[in-house]
């Protein structure tokens, strides 16, 4: 899969500050590419790096394949801080404006208003939109043009989660239509829930970056009892698929090289003549998985 955007080794400090420490991922083109981090974490100066907000002091990086220049940034639609909307306008009127700054044709507003579903209260006056509509306003404002990348940075900040569902859903529609999206957030749940891919930054340092599947891994194992422990333990030799075993209180916690099959399992043991008297699947939540991985940088 063709890559949108390539970082190599992007170091930024603030004076003896460092925000970035030699990062460096690749955004596949058509995915929905998480920045996840705590506050702090480097995120946004990442962002302001790869719109030229921010000058790195070291590594590059490239946009479609090649040196970063104005006319791939007017292919990208960016949402780094809260538009300056005129509160006394409509949402319609303000989004006219923004066409006019941008130099895009100013018929494409009909357009992104019906994609973010404000057609119904394009008239109404910007001061008189929930949070929620008025994030989803300056996203059709990123919309103008039709750019085929679009940047948020925590998209969802300051929302109720009416809101946050309200740009959840858009995100995922925006990215049914091949737009790749590229978003900082610091709320694990949401990054589970719309990304495809993600880069998990921890005090400025790259700490895992892949598939959501594979970066937040939701692991599973099964808990064993048995009133023969050692026969149940020497048994479990014979069974396929197993990565390792683990001893936890009076039972036998049991690690699969993939999803793990307690029926099978079960039916194994007692055609062996051990009987099981506690057989439970357990799971690694992702936040465990979140928060393992970036306290093993921290600590």
């Amino acid at each position: 899969m063709a890559s949108i955007l390539s970082l190599n080794n992007i170091t930024k400090s603030y004076g003896k500050i460092q925000a970035l420490k030699g990062v460096s991922f690749d955004v596949p083109q058509g995915s929905v590419f998480g920045i996840l981090g705590p506050n702090g974490s480097g995120k946004t100066t990442l962002l302001g790096v790869v719109m030229d907000v921010l000058k790195p002091n070291g590594g590059n990086f490239r946009w479609f394949g090649e040196e970063p220049s104005d006319k791939q940034r007017r292919k990208i639609g960016t949402l780094l801080e809260t538009p300056n909307f005129y509160h006394y306008l409509s949402g319609e009127r303000n989004l006219q404006i923004a066409a006019a700054i941008k130099q895009k044709p100013p018929e494409d507003v009909d357009r992104v208003v019906k994609l973010v579903r404000l057609y119904e209260r394009r008239q109404s006056k910007f001061q008189t939109y929930s949070l929620g509509m008025k994030q989803r306003l300056a996203i059709a404002s990123c919309l103008l043009g039709n750019p085929s990348v679009l940047v948020f940075d925590e998209p969802t900040n300051g929302l109720d989660p009416s809101g946050i569902a309200e740009i959840r859903e858009l995100i995922i529609e925006l990215s049914k239509e091949g737009k790749t999206i590229i978003l900082a957030s610091h709320l694990l749940a949401e990054v589970e829930k719309v990304c495809t891919h993600v880069s998990i930054l921890q005090q400025g340092t790259l700490i895992a970056s892949g598939s959501v599947h594979s970066v937040l891994s939701n692991e599973e194992w099964l808990e064993l009892g048995s009133a023969n422990p050692e026969n149940l333990r020497t048994l479990l030799n014979q069974f396929p698929g197993i990565k390792k075993t683990e001893e936890s209180g009076d039972y036998l916690l049991v690690f699969f090289e993939s999803s793990p099959d307690a029926s099978a399992l079960n039916q194994f043991c007692f055609e062996h003549g051990v009987v099981l008297s506690h057989l439970q699947l357990r799971k690694k939540s992702l936040e465990a998985e979140f928060i393992a991985l970036t306290h093993n940088v921290s600590s």
